[in-house]
């Protein structure tokens, strides 16, 4: 299952930022290359409006067009990105703590941030013989799920926790958690243990154990997981590890 979307700007006209913003918001990790149709359709609007704003996008960087007639995204887009300061700035001093967890422990490291009530990836490093994910860098996933979006939501603003569990709460697995009642009680357990457990809420062969990483000033503004095979070891010793490297990274971002 593909991770959740952003809601685009929704009609065929609007300001031109907006239009321009609904085609580049056309790619997605399944779609990496279109063409001027499967563009046109996908945002929604005339044909001839994306070729015209296509061409733009394209003399700035922002997108590429192989001989083909095929579109991709730009490395333009690439380094406006790299200046995100909660991305590569929180990646850069997160990194040699990720490298020594996933070198200790063989398995999958995770970083993320939240942006509204989604999940964004920062950094992921896949351990030799780890289990499979369905995360990737720069995706995007429910808050509701994963160890690191279950720390990321337990310390969120009270109404971003409101507006996830008062909508519709995916599910991936059987085993995934869409009772708020019990979602609540699981975010209360991670804000009182300092780590949060997804056992199987996203595949049936993956437990996560996810840990805060802080501020200068206490703020939550990351997190970090361990994600293994279910059944190979227990959440609480994956969470002095994880707690560990996320205490580690919050002092290196607060020198």
């Amino acid at each position: 299952m593909s991770a959740p979307r952003r809601g685009r700007p929704a009609g065929p006209t609007g300001p031109v930022i907006g239009r321009a913003l609904r085609l580049l918001d056309a790619f997605d990790a399944q779609r990496r290359e279109l063409t001027l149709s499967e563009l046109a359709r996908r945002a929604d609007m005339p044909l001839s409006t994306a070729h015209r704003l296509m061409q733009e996008l394209c003399a700035w960087g922002a997108v590429e067009r192989d001989a083909d007639g095929l579109y991709r995204i730009g490395l333009r887009l690439w380094e406006l990105g790299s200046l995100a300061p909660r991305g590569p700035g929180l990646r850069e001093t997160a990194l040699p703590f990720l490298e020594d967890l996933s070198q200790i422990t063989k398995e999958n490291v995770q970083l993320a941030v939240r942006e509204g009530t989604e999940v964004v990836f920062v950094e992921r490093i896949a351990g030799s013989g780890a289990v499979p994910v369905l995360t990737r860098v720069g995706g995007r996933f429910a808050l509701t799920a994963t160890g690191v979006g279950l720390v990321l939501l337990a310390h969120a603003p009270a109404e971003v926790q409101e507006e996830v569990l008062g909508g519709p709460i995916d599910r991936y697995t059987a085993k995934t958690v869409t009772d708020p009642r019990q979602l609540r009680r699981m975010l209360a357990d991670t804000r009182a243990n300092g780590f949060s457990i997804s056992d199987r809420q996203v595949t049936m062969d993956a437990l996560s154990v996810g840990a805060p990483i802080r501020d200068r000033h206490g703020e939550v503004i990351a997190a970090v997981s361990l994600v293994v095979r279910h059944g190979s070891t227990t959440p609480h010793a994956l969470a002095r590890l994880v707690r560990t490297s996320a205490q580690a990274i919050s002092r290196a971002l607060s020198a």
